[in-house]
This record gives C-alpha cells, sequence and structure tokens, in this order.
C-alpha cells in the first residue's frame, strides 16, 4: 500500500467555494460496497435509506471562531489561528502562525478595534505556543473579533458564519467543523427520528491536522495528529444497545467513526474521555461501525484512507469518479456520501 494508491484527478471548478444555499440541499451518492454499486439521491431522502432501530451518531463539537487577522508591531499583516489551549484556555494556546517567518519569539500581533494582543512565546515552524494578553475573558474577545477557520482550499469569504457550524453544535473547541454534519437541519433529524431512528451524540474537536496531506510514500508512517474526543454514557448505552440488537450504528462524519473505533472495547465502546492518534488504514478491522455518511475528501488524504478502510480502494475511487462525471460537490461545502456497509 501506497500513498500514490490514493490519488485522483479532480477538476478544481468542482471544489465547493460556499455552502449550498439550504442546508440539506446537498446530493447524496450512495454506495453499496459488497457488490460496488451506487445510487443518486440527496441527503434529504437519507431517512429512507436507515431502518427502524438503526442509530445515528453526529459529532456535536462547536467550531470555535479563532481565525484572527491583525498586525505586527511593525504594521506588517498577521493571522493567528489558534488550535488548542495549553492551559485550560487561559491565555496560552497553540496556533497557527503567519507568516512564520517575521513572527519569532517575542514578536507581537495587534488587532483593530480590540484591545487584544498576541505574543509568540515559541515558535515551532508555521505554529508557535502564544499568549493572549489586554482583556480580562481572552477567549470572549476571541469570539467577538474571530473568523471561522475554513480550510486552505475555500477562497470565497464566507458570508454567514454559523454555515459552518452544525445546528446540533454544543461544546466549543474544533479548529475545524464536522463537515459531515453541515447538511443536517431540524426538520431533517425529526424525519430520521419519525422513521424510528435514534439519535446519539459524541464530541470530537477537530484539529487543523485532519486536512494535512500525507507526504510519507507508505501511509502508515504518516504522523497522525491527535484530537481529544468524549463519549457519555448516555451515547455508550445507545450505542452498545443497539448492536446487542443486530441493528446498525451509522456514523456521521470521519470524526464520528474515529471517535467510535477509538473506544472500542470488542463487544460496544466504552463511556469516558481521552486522546486519540488512531490512523485507519485499509486493513483496520471496524468493531463498531456499521454504515457511514461523508463529505468527499482530499486525495491522498488520510480521511481518504480511512474511507477507503471501511468501504474498499477499489469502490471508493470507483464512486469517486462518478461523483466527478456527475459534477458533484467536493470538500467541505460540497455534497456527501451514503456508505451502506463496511466492506466485507
Amino acid at each position: 500500500m501506497k500513498t500514490a494508491d490514493f490519488d485522483y484527478d479532480l477538476p478544481r471548478e468542482l471544489i465547493a467555494q460556499h455552502p449550498p444555499t439550504e442546508r440539506d440541499a446537498a446530493r447524496m451518492l450512495v454506495l453499496n460496497p459488497s457488490d460496488g454499486s451506487f445510487r443518486h439521491a440527496t441527503i434529504r431522502r437519507l431517512p429512507g435509506f436507515l431502518e427502524p432501530g438503526d442509530l445515528l451518531v453526529l459529532n456535536d463539537s462547536r467550531v470555535l471562531p479563532a481565525r484572527l487577522l491583525g498586525r505586527r508591531r511593525d504594521g506588517g499583516e498577521a493571522e493567528v489561528l489558534l488550535l488548542r489551549p495549553v492551559d485550560g484556555g487561559r491565555g496560552r494556546w497553540q496556533a497557527l502562525i503567519r507568516p512564520a517567518r517575521r513572527l519569532e519569539a517575542g514578536a507581537q500581533v495587534v488587532f483593530e478595534h480590540s484591545p487584544l494582543s498576541i505574543s509568540v512565546e515559541v515558535r515551532h515552524g508555521e505554529t508557535a505556543t502564544v499568549r493572549l494578553d489586554g482583556v480580562p475573558d481572552p477567549l470572549q474577545e476571541v469570539r467577538r473579533i474571530g473568523e471561522m477557520p475554513t480550510p486552505p482550499y475555500v477562497r470565497e469569504r464566507l458570508v454567514d458564519q454559523a454555515r459552518y457550524q452544525t445546528v446540533f453544535a454544543r461544546e466549543e473547541g474544533s479548529a475545524a467543523a464536522p463537515t459531515a454534519g453541515l447538511h443536517f437541519t431540524t426538520d431533517l433529524l425529526k424525519a430520521v427520528r419519525d422513521r424510528g431512528v435514534n439519535l446519539a451524540f459524541v464530541t470530537l474537536h477537530v484539529g487543523l491536522d485532519t486536512f494535512q496531506p500525507v507526504r510519507a510514500d507508505d501511509p502508515s508512517q504518516h504522523p497522525i495528529h491527535r484530537e481529544w474526543f468524549r463519549i457519555d454514557e448516555a451515547a455508550a448505552h445507545a450505542i452498545n444497545e443497539t448492536r446487542r440488537r443486530g441493528k446498525r450504528v451509522v456514523a456521521v462524519g470521519t470524526t464520528c467513526v474515529r471517535a467510535l473505533e477509538s473506544a472500542a472495547t470488542g463487544d460496544g465502546v466504552r463511556a469516558g474521555e481521552d486522546w486519540t492518534n488512531l490512523l485507519i488504514l485499509p486493513g483496520h478491522r471496524f468493531s463498531v461501525v456499521d454504515a457511514m455518511i461523508t463529505n468527499f475528501h482530499l486525495p491522498k488524504s488520510t480521511l481518504l484512507m480511512l474511507v477507503s478502510a471501511f468501504a474498499g480502494r477499489e469502490p471508493v475511487l470507483a464512486a469517486y469518479a462518478e461523483a466527478i462525471r456527475e459534477r458533484y460537490r467536493f470538500y467541505s461545502f460540497g455534497d456527501c456520501m451514503l456508505i451502506m456497509s463496511r466492506a466485507s
């Protein structure tokens, strides 16, 4: 297995630059890995592909609007993207800084119309440990002046910041949205429940490293990122009961897959919180997830490898080729896939 095995050519115009007009307007390619067949549908038709007693699991992490645009003391532009707190969010953060070469230790970034200042304590390449000063509640000020950290392939400005947030987002902590969940509306969730499908929520705070391409020829040598997750007692009970009854656990997004498979016990999942650095590649034996809803992912990414581990590399790449032929929209603001079951 080589990283190049997960490459494909995507026309640039298929990279979605903005959300659809309506959240639940996405097209949905339905893949059956057992025979490689696929159907074309929309996310609004999702309830019809689920069975009563199935469990839909969603990630309720909330994105922090942590992209801060300011200026250096010499007047030059600077960008600080907060990734994760170093001291529980009390003022010190790990951050992505730009331009890194002009933001050495001791450099300071200030912001127009805000008393907030950010000082670089230690630089680590393009990331740094930074300190937030100048206001009694730095995080509240970040929420006031910050922008959503949309991925670099989204070049258009996001007009409605709420569209990079799921309707069920609860606990703040992600540096990127769990994008498969962006398609859901309260009406769609109600339709899922009306079908007799149960819902459960887990929390996994998405890090920006999730978008990093795999540069090693052997993907198993890729330094996988760590992400914090929690599965509470209610969610663990719902998941374990669903499996006991022989019904399907349907994960919404690769973030849910990582959380569930990281907490696997052999006959279900354990409740609790932890950090996961689980790298799911073809050959992984899935213990919890039976079906998956996911967006279309970047070539040679760990996310595409995870989906290929679930459904098989050949069926997934064939489905991607079909999506390209049919002019589906790709990546964070794009359309989605429903993978009906794991590959045997």
